[in-house]
């Protein structure tokens, strides 16, 4: 018990103290009693409540205590019913009757082949293919012209690389050109954050998680077909509603558009191609109704009156038009989708917040005060010929120099379409903890990525790291989006670090900051489809308005096909894509506010730019797949409150981030 009782002292107690209250002290001990599990992992847990509470409000008291232990245990209970749901499920089956093949063959194709001049059958779903299923991957192929010919000898030097990029050299990390260059700059009339003297003693940054992250954590690859189109037929009807009482309409005013009509209706519904298989172009335009509006009928639809509009897969519009001959609906005008409302806070809690950054109440200027120092950067970290990670290295160290207040990575850390780790034969570092035959992906992504993030924050100790995953993370068991967050004490991440989903709503303070790791302005550039003259002709600033006005951090459906994706450096040459979960899918919606900054990775070139009052940033990806890449730093000025503001305190006031924050797209 005593070691049990200076475990839970060390990790709970409060800076400057050796022990805590002896009432709270029991009540931890018995959580560990009655869950079998460490000091250590019973403070992570208290993190995550932390985090989902709110990390100032939630204070180690016998109350807050108490409530901790009711969600861990109600936590565990739904855990049980749904392993208690598979398993009824395993039993209802076990006693199946497998159905006898089409052509007369053996139920599970045992026989096949077994007689010398009988042909094997060539079924569907016969044994061959499911014993496939079951085969070791093959290697990628190793060029025969290579003098090294073994995988692990030639390493990528005789990999015929399938991407487009075959045959180009990389540049060494360390002969990179123009490594720190500003290549672009936002609000360059505000002057970017100096480096602190030293590191603050407390963390400066509050993090609080707006997003439900228990709601992530759901069992991949068991979606429903009713499941999934009640998902989409919702999200027509909610958009609906939206536009209804944005437009102050009447319900008479809606209808099907499948419906021959000669008076002029309103339908709203999905945008979709009527050749699925090609993409979608002007002539191949359909309306998807939901089956409460329209019985989820598709009618073609004619745009040729706007004078300009764009419009892509998934895409929820409303439209005014005509049907008059039963065969398509006319479509005469565009109807504005509204938008969610801006963030706010009271005054008040401005002044708080602007206390703790160093400012005061007011927001003015200090001799002591500094903007805030924060670092966004996207996966890949390192280059396609090595596991080295020197751009990470090299990231931690820029965070590290200038002191900085928050770090942000964003997956794919250990990126599982890299040829290195496609093929699993790769050199681990020297480290007395593992066994190099026993190895997993985890044990190296500890020595690999976790390594230098523990080094930072012992450098640091008042920094916060936020990592969001990537559905290219081969440490995630998460396969499909939304994703769960990564698992901290499997990966050796340090105290410091916080693990969110993937998309993501957080707070930084008062700033509400939104992040899918999913490269949506990729796939959006692709699948757009633009009627006449374009309303934005710059296309990095008309594609983030979409994810804006869809409400959605990825509006887009069906996703891309994985074919039609650039090509990536395994044996298929196939990209992981967009593994989409539908009956999740409104995980990934907004239900409140727009955020104030919107992160969105992409392969498209890296931007900050402010659309519709929010600030998108795209930082590029910190390594390319031959050379350096880009990261992005923002420089956060605080909120100035004024007078009147003051005097009106149950008003809520305008984050207005997009004014006050200088971003500055610079190379690794």
């Amino acid at each position: 018990m005593a070691g049990s009782t200076d475990d839970v002292n060390e990790f709970f107690s409060l800076p400057g103290e050796s022990s805590i209250p002896l009432d709270i002290l029991g009540e931890l001990q018995s959580i560990m009693r009655l869950h079998s599990i460490s000091a250590q992992e019973l403070f992570y847990k208290w993190e995550s409540y932390s985090m989902k509470m709110g990390s100032e409000e939630t204070k180690l008291d016998l109350r807050t205590v108490r409530a901790f232990r009711k969600d861990i245990q109600e936590l565990l209970e739904r855990e049980t019913r749904g392993k208690a749901h598979v398993r009824s499920a395993d039993k209802r089956g076990v006693h199946a009757t497998p159905r006898a093949a089409a052509n007369n063959g053996d139920a599970y194709g045992m026989l096949d082949g077994l007689t010398p001049n009988t042909p094997r059958l060539a079924t569907a779903n016969g044994a061959s293919k499911r014993k496939a299923a079951f085969e070791t991957p093959a290697f990628p192929k190793v060029s025969k012209s290579h003098p090294k010919s073994s995988p692990t000898d030639g390493r990528l030097g005789g990999i015929e690389t399938k991407g487009p990029n075959n045959g180009a050299v990389s540049i060494p990390f360390v002969d990179r050109q123009n490594a720190g260059q500003i290549i672009e700059t936002l609000n360059g009339h505000l002057d970017p954050c100096e480096p602190l003297m030293a590191p603050p003693a407390e963390s400066r940054v509050k993090l609080t998680a707006n997003t439900d992250l228990k709601k992530f954590f759901y069992k991949p690859l068991a979606m429903h077909l009713s499941e999934a189109s009640e998902v989409l037929d919702d999200r027509i009807d909610e958009f609906m509603s939206f536009v209804q009482v944005h437009h102050n309409l009447e319900d008479s005013a809606f209808s099907n558009p499948a419906s021959k009509s000669t008076s002029e209706i309103i339908a709203v519904g999905r945008i979709a191609s009527d050749t699925p298989e090609s993409k979608l172009n002007i002539a191949s335009l359909v309306l998807e109704t939901s089956r409460r509006t329209g019985a989820g009928l598709r009618v073609p639809l004619k745009v040729d009156a706007l004078s300009s509009q764009e419009f892509f897969p998934g895409q929820i519009v409303a439209l005014r038009g005509i049907n008059a001959s039963g065969d398509y609906f006319s479509a005469r005008e565009v109807l504005d989708i509204p938008l969610l409302p801006p963030a706010a806070s009271l005054p008040s809690t401005l002044d708080v917040i602007n206390e703790r950054v160093g400012y005061a109440d007011s927001g003015d200027a200090t001799p002591t005060s500094s903007p805030l120092n924060v670092i966004v950067s996207s996966g890949p970290y390192t280059a396609d010929d090595n596991l080295d990670f020197e751009p990470l290295h090299t990231l931690c160290a820029k965070t590290s120099e200038t002191y900085a207040d928050a770090l942000i990575l964003i997956g794919p850390l250990f990126d599982i379409e890299h040829p290195l780790l496609a093929i699993g034969d790769f050199d681990l570092p020297d480290d007395p903890s593992i066994e190099p035959d026993k190895a997993t992906l985890t044990d190296a992504f500890r020595i690999m990525v976790a390594g230098p993030l523990r080094r930072l924050a012992q450098a640091v100790p008042s920094i916060t790291i936020i990592l969001v995953p990537s559905v290219r993370d081969a440490v995630n068991k998460h396969v499909s989006w939304p994703q769960e967050p990564f698992g901290k004490k499997e990966l050796g991440l340090p105290k410091q670090a916080r693990t969110v989903s993937n998309p993501v709503t957080i707070s930084l303070n008062e700033i509400v900051i939104g992040i899918s790791a999913q490269d949506i302005l990729y796939d959006l550039r692709r699948e757009e489809v633009v009627v006449g003259k374009p309303k934005e002709n710059n296309m990095l600033a008309r594609l983030p308005r979409h994810v804006i006005q869809q409400r959605h951090f990825f509006p887009l459906f069906p996703p891309v096909n994985r074919k039609h994706l650039p090509k990536v450096a395994t044996e298929e040459g196939l990209a992981t894509g967009m593994p989409l979960d539908i009956s999740y899918l409104k995980l990934g919606e907004w239900l409140n506010v727009r955020p104030d900054v919107l992160i969105l990775p992409s392969a498209l070139t890296p931007f900050a730019k402010v659309v519709e009052s929010v600030l998108v940033v795209n930082p590029g990806t910190t390594s390319k797949k031959r050379a350096a890449g880009t990261y992005a730093q923002f420089s956060v000025y605080p909120k100035k409150v004024t007078d009147h503001e003051h005097a009106a305190e149950s008003t809520m006031v305008g984050h207005n981030v997009f004014e006050r924050v200088r971003v500055d797209i610079v190379r690794i």
